[in-house]
């Protein structure tokens, strides 16, 4: 009797292909030609403050870049002949770093949360998770409420309604209902926005 033979079977995506995904990736994000990089034989040459000097050769557009202690910069390479600026590269990618940083400052993440009810839930419950709600909406936050019908409680889904009214009551002073109650499977889903948005 001979031995089985067993096969050695890889996965669909072997760490030689995702190394070589990633290497790909890298290639494609190019950074502008800069310099001796420029292998163009006339460009299109802007100053420093954004005037235009015509069309150089590059060799002309290097020896002014260099007079002038900037670099020389591809900023157009699809146009023809390719466009060409000069400027201080370094401060240009730190102006660039910079005003990247500014823009993730302003931008305000939209965070929802949720508070789950029931249909059964008592007074002093509803209070503390209206009061949970409450801080959620202080702080910018959307708030997502959620009533889940469990049985037979799903045909009386007119209780659920009466009692994500009663939350609401409790919380519109601070908050505004940016959608109405609705059914979302054995769900009923309420959303709700702070009054300041």
């Amino acid at each position: 009797m001979q031995p089985s033979k067993e096969t050695i079977r890889f996965p669909s995506e072997s760490i030689f292909d995702a190394f070589f995904k990633i290497i790909r990736r890298w290639t494609t994000i190019k950074k502008p030609d800069i310099n001796e990089a420029i292998r163009d034989r006339e460009v299109r040459l802007i100053d420093a403050d954004g005037e235009q000097l015509g069309i150089v050769s590059s060799k002309e557009a290097f020896d002014l870049a260099a007079e002038k202690k900037l670099d020389l910069v591809k900023i157009a390479p699809q146009a023809k002949p390719p466009v060409c600026k000069l400027m201080d590269y370094g401060k240009y990618k730190y102006e660039q770093a910079k005003k990247e940083k500014e823009a993730k400052k302003k931008q305000k993440v939209i965070v929802v949360k949720e508070v789950r009810l029931s249909v059964k839930i008592e007074d002093h419950d509803l209070n503390t998770k209206a009061k949970m709600a409450m801080k959620f909406l202080e702080n910018e936050d959307k708030v997502k409420v959620s009533l889940r019908f469990k049985g037979r409680e799903l045909g009386h889904t007119s209780f659920g309604i009466e009692v994500l009214n009663k939350f609401f009551d409790i919380v519109s002073d601070v908050a505004v209902m940016e959608r109405k109650p609705k059914m979302e499977g054995r769900s009923m889903i309420m959303i709700l926005s702070p009054k300041s948005q």
